[in-house]
């Protein structure tokens, strides 16, 4: 996943996956990507820090809960 914000167009891209994409506008300034199969795989947004309220927002980002669940049996040794 790659999380990416241009300052100068004010826009925060938010990548799950490459693909090659299709773009769909789901609000106004607010567009998703979809795979072949319809999947989301990509959301962009424009006019970031203006709808967020505060340029900040960006100046630290926290993760959580990143990464695959397994299950318990697949973790013992």
């Amino acid at each position: 996943m790659r999380i990416r914000y241009d300052a100068e167009v004010d826009a925060l891209s938010i990548v799950f996956r490459d693909a090659a994409v299709t773009t769909q506008e789901l609000a106004e300034g607010v567009a998703g990507e979809y795979d072949d199969q319809g999947r989301l795989v990509g959301l962009e947004i424009l006019d970031a820090a203006k709808r967020f309220g505060d340029p900040s927002t960006f100046q630290q980002i926290i993760l959580e809960g990143v990464g695959p669940v397994l299950p318990a049996a697949a973790l013992a040794p």
